[in-house]
């Protein structure tokens, strides 16, 4: 069985699926890239709160930046926020992305329930 959750027209927030959560691509406010990896990090565990998860049961991140350039000051919030022995498998590459206020969106996969 497929769940979905906070289904618009065009996506799901959350889509989950035989253990595995899938979360719709993250961004947060904010003018700088650690305000904005802050904010989308708060909001990546409310959802994966609201999926039964959480940051701990993460098995992938994918991460894009609109400038390589911000790849440390962003990895000053994730390796703050990532707890020790939790890392997931993770990705990080520069992307264009939906709006030039944007610096980083973070697409998650994790696990829920037992």
């Amino acid at each position: 069985m497929i769940e979905r959750i906070d289904t618009g027209q065009r996506m799901s927030k959350i889509v989950k699926h035989n253990g595995v959560v899938y979360l719709c691509g993250q961004v947060g406010d904010g003018p700088t890239v650690t305000e904005q990896t802050v904010d989308c990090l708060a909001r990546i565990e409310a959802l994966l709160e609201k999926a039964g998860s959480s940051p701990v049961r993460i098995l992938q991140a994918i991460i894009w930046l609109a400038d390589m350039a911000d790849f440390d000051e962003m990895n000053a919030v994730w390796d703050a926020w990532v707890l020790e022995g939790a890392a997931p498998a993770r990705a990080c590459g520069e992307a264009r992305l939906a709006r030039d206020a944007l610096k980083v969106e973070i697409i998650i996969t994790a696990v829920y329930g037992v």
